[in-house]
């Protein structure tokens, strides 16, 4: 691959996007090798929680690449909304945790791209936004939905109508970040919290994530019914019984991921 650089370390599939000269902004290749990535990613063994960063010390990912806006007709815009979206989706839909280590820029598909993955945490120098309106458009690959969802839609209308970007600070205290830390700290920090989400049953995690996503946008009620189906489903795995017994006998769950 050109643009997507991967390899698996310790149960850790690190996933970096590299396109530095425009700053890891994101065109139709990128797209397409970050799905085929993260399908590959889905089903492989080795890999157990996957960290996704931007190379260089500038950008995690500065937006889509716009050369393309002024002459693209609505038919093609709508079809170019609908491929963002959907990879995106694959990537919030792997029921493997995904961390995003945004470094620097994270503007436009750069902020919808880590609001897809499950867990954020930010270098110090971090800035999101989505800033569509200063061209003239809208968030395309997920911004007007999972904004709202992560901070509330009066914080999102605010980003999203203003085109302003926020710092790593400012989107802590909002809740679009996990955490904050020192630009030279943040991969070790990422690789920690990776660390911490493997000594967890992956069985486990897997149903806790399709339980909060297929809840999203459902009654209370309706919501608790596929919560119900998924603490259903997880007592068919044999983690369980290694979870429960481990914990009765004072010892370390060791986890088969089955």
């Amino acid at each position: 691959m050109d643009f997507i650089k991967q390899e698996i370390t310790s149960g850790i599939a690190w996933v970096t996007i590299d396109r530095q000269s425009k700053l890891n902004a994101l065109n139709s290749q990128v797209l397409d090798e970050l799905e085929t990535t993260f399908l590959k990613l889905q089903k492989n063994a080795e890999a157990k929680v996957v960290i996704i960063t931007g190379a260089g010390p500038k950008s995690f990912v500065a937006g889509a690449d716009i050369s393309q806006f002024p002459s693209m007709t609505p038919v093609e815009a709508q079809k170019l909304s609908e491929r963002g979206q959907h990879v995106f989706s694959v990537v919030e839909d792997t029921h493997k945790p995904v961390i995003a280590a945004v470094n620097g820029f994270a503007l436009g598909g750069g902020c919808e791209l880590a609001m897809a993955c499950h867990i954020r945490i930010a270098s110090d120098n971090a800035q999101f936004g989505q800033p569509e309106v200063k061209l003239g458009v809208i968030a395309g690959y997920g911004g007007t939905q999972r904004l709202p969802r992560l901070v509330g839609t009066g914080r999102a209308l605010d980003m999203l109508l203003t085109g302003r970007m926020v710092n790593a600070q400012e989107a802590l205290d909002i809740g679009l970040v996990n955490a904050i830390y020192s630009q030279d700290s943040l991969l070790e920090e990422a690789g920690k919290k990776a660390d911490e989400l493997m000594q967890q049953g992956p069985q486990a995690q897997a149903y806790t994530l399709q339980a909060v996503y297929s809840g999203m946008g459902k009654t209370l009620k309706d919501g608790l019914q596929e919560e119900a189906a998924a603490f259903r489903d997880v007592f068919d795995t044999e983690d369980r019984i290694e979870g429960a017994s481990a914990f009765l006998e004072r010892r370390s769950a060791d986890f088969k991921n089955r």
